[in-house]
């Protein structure tokens, strides 16, 4: 894990890191909540650096904790991540990334499944560009949706590494 950066976003301090994994560099954020986001290097980040506050030991040690949970998931010995999660986003959005969570290690299931879950049945667009939008990837099983015909659908990180990351779980599963 690189040192993290910190800074100021509204009254938030967030602090940012990056971890190298077998799907590239992350940049993981995190609030004294709990994780923000799990991006891919190449995303835009923060350049503002802020260096006394109150938060800086909580956030850090949100960093660490999940950095540590994604180096066990990679080598096949995490199933279940064990993260406070700072998910920011619409309550629609948050309805479907909590049932993200809720898929299971090495399964997967379609946009329509997860619509049917939170009793919207017609709102498989939506569940997509909420799926999309995700901004907690791995750790929010977005990777796990599929399309209904079986066959892999867009991924905000890439297809290749959504196969990667289904295949590294069914070898582990």
């Amino acid at each position: 894990m690189l040192a993290p950066i910190f800074y100021q976003q509204s009254s938030d301090l967030l602090g940012l890191c990056q971890v190298d994994s077998p799907v590239g560099r992350l940049q993981l954020t995190a609030s004294a909540q709990g994780l923000v986001s799990v991006l891919r290097e190449d995303q835009p980040s923060p350049v503002t650096v802020v260096v006394h506050h109150p938060d800086v030991e909580a956030v850090t040690t949100h960093l660490v904790k999940t950095a540590t949970q994604l180096n066990e998931y990679f080598a096949g010995q995490r199933q279940q991540f064990d993260l406070a999660l700072d998910m920011r986003g619409t309550a629609f959005q948050q309805q479907v990334w909590q049932t993200l969570l809720a898929i299971e290690y090495g399964h997967h299931c379609a946009y329509v499944d997860i619509a049917q879950r939170i009793n919207r049945p017609n709102a498989c667009r939506a569940v997509g560009a909420a799926n999309g939008a995700n901004p907690i990837a791995i750790i929010v099983p977005c990777h796990r949706v599929i399309g209904k015909s079986g066959k892999l659908t867009g991924y905000a990180y890439g297809v290749e590494m959504k196969q990667f990351l289904l295949d590294l779980e069914q070898r582990y599963a």
